[in-house]
């Protein structure tokens, strides 16, 4: 008996072992995006956006089995990085060569400016509350800086964090009580209370990574964060408090970005810039994101 139970014992450590060595998927096509491969977010009927498709200044629609086409082009000047969905039909893209947030509509396509702020120093990712905050993340790569904007549902714009790293990926918790931005040069992910009026205090350092970048990052319906980590090749999955709960391997190295969708939410999209397309993968738990849509599509 004491044989038994030790022989099963080392067979669920091997399979709870080997449930964690888990890799991407093709998705897209290889080399349909440009260097500047990012976005993405689902739509309600699992359709999958991502930026900069043939030519930079683009937007492509892909479907579930991951056939690309155009979606929009951007106004002249504009260059497209994070997306995220305010409801059902509207989508807000950054954009980092305009300095603006932009507004584009599904159903209509066309394209607006919701925010220009003069001091952003290229827009880079977007998070967004369910009331229509939007948290902008703003690095200055050339001095090795950062900051965090907040555009109210207004589309007025306030700086409420500064003196930071390369910010980039940013999300916020479930239950919107946290914002968590990290810094792609200097490795760290910080996480701010946030208040409903977008203020962000008590910042404090929850991880710092030893090697590689990071790119975009979203939260799951637990609160933990997917982190891209461009150039070392992963997903790196961290509960909320910090801690490295493990890791997906891409095939791409170059990681831009994350998004969830599927039909449970536990579909993972991500943006790869050195292969120019999207590869996925099964999360365990569903996607912050793709609750906020089952919101939206509930809303009449």
């Amino acid at each position: 008996m004491k044989k038994f139970a030790y022989s099963l014992f080392i067979t669920l450590l091997f399979l709870s072992t080997i449930s964690f060595a888990q890799t991407t998927k093709k998705f897209s096509a290889e080399g349909e995006f440009t260097a500047n491969c990012e976005g993405p977010a689902v739509d309600s009927e699992g359709n999958v956006y991502a930026v900069n498709f043939a030519r930079d200044g683009t937007i492509a629609q892909m479907n579930k089995k991951g056939k690309s086409g155009f979606f929009v082009t951007l106004p002249k000047g504009s260059t497209g990085n994070g997306i995220r969905f305010a409801d059902k039909n509207t989508f807000f893209v950054a954009d980092f060569t305009g300095h603006n947030v932009l507004k584009v509509d599904l159903i209509t396509k066309n394209v607006t400016v919701f925010a220009n702020e003069p001091g952003m120093n290229q827009p880079n990712d977007l998070a967004i509350t369910n009331s229509g905050n939007i948290f902008c993340s703003d690095p200055n790569w050339k001095e090795g800086t950062g900051q965090i904007w907040h555009v109210s549902p207004q589309g007025k714009t306030r700086l409420v964090a500064e003196k930071m790293g390369t910010t980039n990926g940013i999300d916020i918790s479930p239950d919107e009580k946290t914002l968590y931005v990290n810094e792609s040069v200097q490795r760290n992910v910080w996480a701010f209370d946030l208040a409903a009026d977008g203020t962000l205090s008590n910042k404090r350092l929850i991880h710092n990574f030893a090697d590689g970048g990071m790119d975009g990052m979203r939260c799951d319906i637990l609160g933990n964060l997917y982190i891209a980590r461009h150039g070392k090749g992963e997903v790196a999955v961290l509960s909320p408090e910090g801690k490295v709960l493990h890791t997906i391997t891409t095939i791409g190295k170059k990681v831009s970005n994350i998004c969830f969708g599927g039909k449970n939410g536990k579909t993972c999209y991500i943006t790869l810039q050195d292969r120019g397309c999207l590869e996925t993968f099964k999360a365990q738990t569903a996607g912050r994101e793709w609750q906020m849509m089952e919101g939206f599509t509930a809303k009449k």
